[in-house]
């Protein structure tokens, strides 16, 4: 299983991002999905997940300003990043669901 995340970039505040996980090996429309982050110095936190039925949820921290999405053709996971802070300055890591698969990560950082 490989999971290909990119997208990362340097981005302003205020600005937008687009997060990719290209999977491969599993079909993301047949796993619950999430990604995670991991700022400096701190513990990887979950963001964003989508089950296997499409259904999202988002955590406390990100809510309202992410969207997790899916193209299933493209066996692809989006992360849809608004209204960026720096504070979301991190690692963001897509993952399997309850299968310990983890991508390498792309790197997000916001200037203030």
């Amino acid at each position: 299983v490989q999971l290909q995340a990119s997208g990362g970039g340097l981005v302003q505040a205020g600005g937008s991002l687009r997060l990719s996980c290209v999977a491969s090996g599993i079909f993301v429309n047949f796993n619950d999905m999430g990604w995670y982050r991991q700022a400096p110095g701190k513990q990887r936190e979950l963001v964003a997940t989508i089950t296997v039925g499409g259904t999202t949820n988002y955590e406390d921290s990100m809510n309202g300003r992410v969207t997790i999405s899916r193209d299933d053709a493209k066996n692809t996971v989006y992360l849809q990043m608004n209204s960026l802070k720096p504070e979301d300055t991190a690692v963001y890591y897509c993952s399997v669901l309850y299968a310990g698969y983890w991508g390498m990560g792309t790197l997000v950082t916001v200037s203030s």
